[in-house]
């Protein structure tokens, strides 16, 4: 059985001048792009759950009041 790709490629469209731009400006950081964007895109989903569960507590809370 092969084994699954935990990490698939991914396709999205952008200029070529905005990706040759984050290109040097993640050199300049020392960090791939591909990486980059999956430390960007993780702490988006890590503030998306937080608002998430803030919510659900205040509702909550103003449910028991």
């Amino acid at each position: 059985m092969a084994t699954r790709d935990p990490m698939p490629n991914r396709v999205f469209r952008l200029d070529k001048e905005t990706w040759e731009a984050y290109g040097a400006a993640c050199e300049e950081k020392g960090i791939s792009r591909s990486d980059d964007l999956r430390m960007y895109i993780k702490r988006e989903v890590t503030a998306h759950k937080k608002r998430q569960r803030d919510e659900a507590a205040a509702q909550n809370a103003a449910s028991t009041d």
